[in-house]
């Protein structure tokens, strides 16, 4: 499955930023997607995940009531809202791909930068 962010931005302390990864390539239905973020002189974590079949959703503890993803199956686009962004989310945000049998994301989007300014 091919990947492709985008969205990525400046954005003030307690603002907002939409990220989207377009997919495609593959049935979807078959994937589960996820976001990663690596700020600089960090290792990638985990955001958020969620199943393209049912829809079932994961959240890193720390982006938990601020981060929502989602998806549009017509549009094959999953989504990452980040509400009341603070400067410590400023990371480049990956999205991923893994087929649900699987426990590896194995197919990765060029990263976005997400910047946010105190």
């Amino acid at each position: 499955v091919q990947l492709q962010a985008s969205g990525g931005g400046l954005v003030q302390a307690g603002g907002s930023l939409r990220l989207s990864c377009a997919a495609s390539g593959r049935t979807l239905s078959n994937y589960v997607m996820g976001w990663f973020r690596q700020a600089p002189g960090k290792e990638r974590d985990f955001v958020a995940s969620i199943w393209w079949s049912g829809g079932n959703t994961y959240y890193a503890d720390f982006v938990k009531g601020r981060f929502t993803i989602s998806r549009d199956n017509v549009k094959g686009t999953v989504y990452l809202q980040m509400n009341s962004l603070k400067p410590d989310d400023t990371a480049v945000y990956y999205c991923a791909a893994r087929l649900v049998r699987s426990t590896v994301f194995g197919s990765w989007g060029q990263g976005t930068q997400v910047t946010v300014s105190s």
